[in-house]
């Protein structure tokens, strides 16, 4: 095939769009030729596609033309699941004529993400017995676990991903545990009886031999930490939800210690070692276990002395140990391998965190939390996972970092500073250039919405009950007649506000956690009279076109709790470095949040609706107006009585169509 016959970009988004029933937009467009010209050129591009660009086909159609293998990792399961069960398919169908190849495609998850069949047929190593034991005797038929196992058993003859959330409906975690295995515990397809049809060996293989594979955040993340390759080699990757990398490697990297777990791999680990090594690993562990009873929540700007013997005497011990069950063998337990595996998994973490903590780089926070269900963790984080991105994420390929929230405060640049890379056009031989495109969204955001702040209220402070804010938040929601999304700053907040109102009002209050975030969705969608409060979690990913949806509220701007310790630290290096740390750490991760809590109300053309902040600082404070800049241009306004009538009209418009 001669370049002048190869199909233009053009021709083959409009073949796409088509395919999957869509209308070309002049942003997916801009966005598509900004892909294919930062892939053939090997640079870095970050772009902004509000909703409604459709910007999956965006990037998926000039990946595909190019030929290379890409790698797309996404922030959620929805995502990932519509790129490989609806656009990819589609996209792939309608491109093949054009392209005179088809390319493939797959999907590649976390090992622990797929059904493990040692697991499931040979029975689970248990603290307490020598070797196995079979979950599915031990676990009453009519239990919720025993029903949940029973499930599992059958399935596991019928799907050929063994991918969990493939089965629907789901399993807990808990059951799910029983017959997964973390890539530390995997015997490794060689050693294993089952090596031959393990799921996640399946997965792998696909991936290799595919052109596009679909992935996740946190196995992006491993794959660049952990320096052992989990994904295929690749010319290209596309992040999309990019707002949301950063806190996912960040996750990946964070290390913890709790007395549970130290206390697991104590029992695992007894049976394999001689009563010394066993001895000496216990008497740490219960010197651990006492400190973290007397832990108060917070950073530990310094290790005291008493935390850091602990952990030495931890880590020593965890060495011996590990060494010692690499020495055994011991045929009297059975099946000694799977054994051996996950108790050298469990005292191989606690070594490298204790290890990690000791060790005490500059460049890591450690703080003491607590939980009222699981106690007292200590735990360590990166301050910055800038540098490890710039380092991993950016050399030797082409990222494209897509998301509808890219733009903060006006420019790229803060979100940019985040993955380690310099300013727009600044880049040299220690930071990658990059560039930034705006493609803009389809919507009408002036017409379409209106953001209401409510200037009159009272400041929220830390804590204390906020009436006038219920009282206006009751107000707004009767005007709206239901059809509202409240997005709130804590689940104390949100469970506060439901019961206020469920008191006052005659419409139906869902709330986050009472069922499944997809029930609660779906039935939110299904009712427009219907409310749905919730927290920041639910910001994310919550789609509901129409008029089930026409007034979005915020509690307060979302800024980090004051003791959020790795918050803190982050600002705190900020401003020893001569910046802004407020403004970099604490502003810029509340416009995120509210960036993408104010997308939940326009998600189609003929949407319309009403963005409530029921906080003053907003529009009072210095930085209202960056807050304000990095949400989409709704037309602006303070005045209450405006808002109600707005709502009110929107209300019997809605009614008077029947919806």
């Amino acid at each position: 095939m001669t370049a002048s016959s190869s199909p233009s970009l053009a021709d083959l988004l409009h073949a796409a769009v088509s395919a999957v029933g869509g209308t070309e937009r002049p942003g997916q467009v801009t966005m598509a030729e900004s892909v294919a010209e930062a892939i053939d050129s090997q640079a870095h591009l970050l772009v902004q596609a509000g909703t409604g660009t459709g910007k999956s086909l965006g990037y998926l159609v000039p990946a595909l033309a190019h030929g290379e293998r890409v790698v797309v990792a996404t922030a959620t399961l929805a995502l990932q699941r519509q790129l490989v069960e609806r656009d990819l398919p589609r996209t792939v169908d309608a491109l093949q004529p054009l392209l005179r190849r088809r390319p493939q495609f797959a999907m590649l998850k976390g090992r622990s993400n797929y059904l493990c069949l040692h697991r499931l047929h040979e029975g689970v190593p248990q603290d307490e017995e020598e070797g196995l034991f079979d979950p599915f005797e031990a676990a009453a038929p009519s239990s919720k676990l025993g029903k949940d196992l029973l499930r599992l058993r059958d399935w596991s003859d019928e799907t050929e991903t063994g991918d969990r959330d493939d089965l629907t409906p789901g399993v807990s975690d808990r059951a799910w545990s029983q017959v997964s295995v973390t890539s530390r515990e995997c015997l490794g397809a060689s050693k294993c009886a089952y090596g031959a049809e393990c799921f996640a060996e399946a997965a792998r293989e696909r991936a290799k031999l595919a052109d596009v594979v679909v992935t996740n955040h946190a196995l992006l993340a491993i794959d660049a930490i952990e320096g052992a390759p989990v994904l295929p080699s690749h010319e290209v990757l596309i992040v999309d939800e990019a707002h949301e990398l950063v806190s996912r490697v960040t996750g990946v990297a964070t290390g913890e210690l709790t007395p549970g777990q130290v206390n697991r791999a104590v029992r695992r680990a007894a049976k394999l070692v001689d009563e010394k090594a066993a001895d000496a690993l216990q008497t740490a562990a219960e010197s651990f276990e006492r400190l973290m009873e007397l832990a108060l929540p917070g950073r530990l700007e310094e290790i005291p002395d008493d935390l850091e013997y602990a952990l030495m005497a931890l880590r020593d011990a965890a060495r011996t140990v590990i060494s010692a069950i690499g020495a055994t063998r011991d045929k009297s337990v059975q099946d000694e391998d799977a054994v051996r595996k996950q108790a050298l998994a469990s005292v191989e973490n606690i070594h490298a965190v204790a290890e990690r903590i000791v060790e005490g780089s500059e460049y890591d926070v450690v703080w003491y939390e607590r939980h009222d269900r699981f106690g007292a963790s200590l735990r360590v984080a990166p301050l910055s996972v800038s540098g490890l991105l710039r380092e991993k994420l950016f050399s030797e390929r082409s990222v494209v970092l897509t998301s509808a929230t890219l733009k903060l405060g006006g420019d790229f640049n803060g979100v940019a500073a985040s993955l380690g890379l310099a300013p727009e056009g600044t880049g040299g031989a220690e930071s990658p250039e990059w560039k930034g495109v705006d493609v803009g969204s389809p919507f009408d955001y002036p017409k379409q919405g209106i953001l209401y702040v409510a200037r009159h209220l009272s400041q929220p402070g830390r804590e204390g009950s906020r009436t006038d804010m219920l009282d206006e938040l009751a107000e707004l929601v009767e005007a709206a007649g239901g059809r509202t999304l409240g997005l709130f700053s804590s689940m104390r907040a949100a469970q506060a506000a439901a019961e206020a109102l469920r008191g006052r009002l005659d419409v139906p209050i869902l709330l986050q956690g009472e069922e499944t975030l997809g029930e609660l969705i779906r039935n939110f969608a299904a009712d427009p009279r219907t409310c749905l409060f919730g927290t920041l979690s639910l910001w994310q990913g919550v789609d509901v076109p129409g008029p089930s949806c026409q007034l979005v509220v915020m509690d307060r701007v979302p800024f980090p709790r004051p003791d959020d310790p790795l918050m803190s630290a982050r600002q705190k290096a900020v401003e020893e470095a001569g910046g802004n740390g407020f403004m970099a750490v604490a502003a810029t991760h509340a416009a995120l949040l509210m960036a993408q809590g104010a997308g939940r109300l326009v998600r189609a053309a003929g949407d319309r609706g009403v963005v409530a902040v029921l906080d003053p600082r907003l529009a009072t404070a210095r930085y209202g107006g960056f807050l304000r800049s990095s949400l989409p241009d709704f037309w602006y306004t303070t005045d209450r009585n405006q808002v109600r009538r707005s709502l009110a009209a929107i209300d019997e418009a809605a009614k008077a169509e029947g919806r």
